[in-house]
């Protein structure tokens, strides 16, 4: 598998969507993962950026994945909202995430 760079979580109630791309920019790992499932994936992960949109849930979840020693980044959903490429669902917004959070002026 390739080095992972940055990491893209869509938060949600019970599934959330991981989308994770190397430095160069191209797609590494797509995955569903459960609420109970997140620490574990991200404490197997190697260190790498983590973004996330800012939500009533994020700062929770910033903390856990930063204690693991990623570097955790929340971005305004207004950011991320013109990087959607097609339909609106949880795995488009990961990506969007990605795609916002790799910009040089983020």
């Amino acid at each position: 598998m390739k080095e992972v760079s940055i990491v893209g979580l869509d938060l949600a109630k019970r599934v959330f969507q991981v989308h994770a791309a190397g430095s160069d920019g191209s797609v590494v790992l797509r995955r569903k993962l459960s609420r109970g499932q997140v620490v574990s994936f991200f404490a197997e992960l190697p260190r790498c950026t983590v973004a996330m949109e800012a939500c009533a849930t994020a700062h929770y979840w910033a903390r856990e994945i930063g204690k693991l020693g990623h570097d955790v980044r929340l971005i305004p959903p207004a950011y991320v909202k013109p990087f959607v490429k097609r339909q609106k669902n949880d795995a488009a917004d990961a990506e969007a995430i990605v795609e916002a959070a790799i910009r040089p002026s983020m």
